[in-house]
């Protein structure tokens, strides 16, 4: 028989201990982040955000904390899951390939100025990997949350994108990362664009 309460306090301990690693290894890079997300609202771009799986579901919370709000009440920001039309997604990867779920999106939606938080645990998404070779066609800037090696997506990045990099290979681990780097950029983006509310 199993014995719950030791594999709790792994998971537990394991979150911790990779959060801490997450925090050495990244730190001036995630205010370099959040000083590039706040860069792009204040010259009036809007960021676009997609993943899959958990990370779909982290793209789609980012854009909410955004439109609506995070810890403070404050005026709305621009940002769009690339994640949450079901009917444009289908028709997509119905009409055209499931790789082009993002890109297709991007083509339509996003400008010069406009910012792609995509995000892959893997790195290895190939619909992740063609949302950035349209988003830098696009002439956007890139953020991407990451995990492992970076894999084909941190292959696809430029000089002047910025990866946040999970050095682990859990999916969870990762995905617990991701979502606290998320609330970091949020609560920043936040403090430097509203400091007085």
């Amino acid at each position: 028989m199993i014995n719950s309460s030791d594999i709790i306090q792994q998971h537990f301990s394991a979150s911790v201990q990779s959060k801490q690693q997450t925090l050495e290894n990244l730190l001036p890079k995630i205010v370099q982040a959040s000083q590039l997300l706040v860069q792009t609202l204040q010259q009036n771009g809007k960021i676009l955000s997609c993943g899959n799986g958990g990370s779909a579901g982290d793209a789609s919370h980012f854009a909410s904390e955004l439109v609506n709000r995070f810890e403070r009440d404050r005026p709305a920001l621009a940002a769009i899951a690339l994640t949450t039309d079901g009917a444009c997604l289908t028709s997509i990867a119905n009409d055209d390939r499931y790789e082009n779920i993002f890109a297709r999106q991007i083509q339509a939606l996003g400008q010069k100025g406009d910012l792609l938080l995509a995000i892959s645990t893997s790195g290895n998404s190939a619909n992740v990997v063609a949302a950035i070779k349209t988003a830098h066609e696009r002439e956007m800037a890139i953020l991407v949350l990451s995990g492992n090696d970076g894999g084909a997506v941190a292959e696809q990045l430029k000089a002047d994108d910025i990866e946040l990099r999970v050095a682990s290979n859990s999916t969870a681990r990762i995905q617990e990362n991701h979502l606290l780097l998320i609330h970091c950029l949020c609560d920043l983006i936040d403090r430097n664009l509203f400091a007085e509310l």
